[in-house]
């Protein structure tokens, strides 16, 4: 898609919002309102284009205030959209009133910027931890309470940097988990742009470290340098493999594939949960780090136990809160397919806007517990 058709395309929903809220507002708030739309009407698709046509830090803040506005407007569209089917609805019942179309006018930029501070804060205050029992057949006592803490869809880039990522390493650390997954969407950048800021993963510490699967951005940002750079940082990278964790006596086999596209990308980044697995020791729990929950079908008919994802985001704000479940099986929180458990993270930062409603970031703390 060309610029000038990502412009026209900006600039037509705008136009849409603008036509269909301002004739409604008061002169001076009307003018503010207009003046606002036609700067991020600008904003929002050059933020896209930002290190191409700058350096930082200048294109770090064009990018900052495009997606400020990219939020903004996602509120201000969904909300028009909403109003416009409330006021048909009125109408075809025949109980629409003038006071109607001034009063929900006001309302619509009223409410997004409302939604746009409160999913600003959300995104930008370190991820929670939520807690998640997962029961396993067979489980082998020394197993039993198994933590594996799992962080994914951080995005480290221009609105997300070192500091942001060191928030959530300490968090993580306080958890003292057995090991530490993380399941793609790590970065937004390249290695040069971003190394400095993906740093803090080296401080993770856990019983038998840190283990990282590729997701579909990195595939956007120079796969083969991440996958490097994080064998550099004492981060173990998955590729259709696996480890066999020694745990006090009883074995866990803890396998990784490529994202679920990777191979349009690289024929060999193929996702194979059957290769993954292959010559894992019998009898042993089986735990799959994959990005996207669509690799669930494919483990199962490898004999996965469990399977770790992200990549929805948990939807992360409307619209997307309804389209995601559209292209994938499952959206967040814990799943089963046969015999296989699915547990699917919103993520532990946010990809676009820096906004989150109803779907917050989070820390998983997966504890392996006997199936009853």
């Amino acid at each position: 898609m060309s610029l000038l058709t990502v412009l026209a395309l900006s600039a037509t929903l705008h136009l849409y919002i603008a036509a269909r809220v301002t004739p409604q507002l008061p002169w001076p708030a009307g003018a503010a309102f207009v003046a606002l739309l036609v700067a991020s009407a600008l904003l929002v698709p050059l933020s896209l284009l930002a290190r191409r046509v700058l350096r930082p830090p200048a294109a770090d803040r064009l990018a900052w205030a495009g997606m400020l506005c990219m939020g903004l407007f996602s509120s201000l569209l969904v909300l028009t959209v909403m109003r416009d089917l409330m006021l048909l609805a009125l109408a075809v019942t025949n109980l629409d009133q003038p006071q109607w179309e001034e009063n929900t006018a006001a309302a619509v930029p009223l409410l997004a910027l409302a939604l746009s501070l409160i999913g600003l804060i959300n995104a930008r205050r370190t991820a929670r931890v939520v807690r998640v029992p997962v029961p396993i057949a067979g489980l082998a006592a020394p197993l039993d309470g198994f933590r594996i803490v799992q962080i994914s869809d951080i995005h480290v880039g221009p609105t997300i940097k070192r500091d942001y990522l060191e928030a959530i390493v300490a968090r993580v650390n306080a958890l003292r988990p057995d090991l530490v997954a993380i399941t793609g969407d790590l970065v937004d950048g390249s290695v040069q742009e971003l190394a400095s800021h993906v740093a803090p993963l080296a401080q993770l510490k856990s019983r038998h470290g840190s283990f990282f699967v590729t997701g579909n951005h990195e595939y956007y940002s120079g796969v083969h340098g991440w996958m490097r750079e994080l064998q550099r940082l004492g981060v173990r990278v998955l590729h259709n493999e696996h480890v066999v964790l020694h745990h006090d006596g009883a074995d866990l086999v803890l396998a990784g594939v490529p994202d679920y596209g990777g191979h349009h990308f690289d024929a060999q980044h193929r996702s194979d949960p059957a290769q993954a697995v292959q010559g894992a020791p019998a009898g042993a729990p089986r735990v799959l780090l994959a990005h996207q929950p669509r690799t669930a079908p494919a483990a199962a008919a490898a004999g996965f136990d469990l399977q770790l994802s992200g990549h929805t985001h948990g939807g992360q704000f409307l619209p997307w809160t309804f389209l995601v479940p559209l292209q994938q099986p499952y959206t967040a929180g814990l799943h089963q397919l046969d015999r296989l458990w699915i547990y699917v993270s919103r993520g532990t930062g946010y990809w676009g806007p820096p906004k989150r409603i109803g779907a917050p970031s989070e820390i998983a703390e997966l504890l392996l517990v006997p199936s009853v």
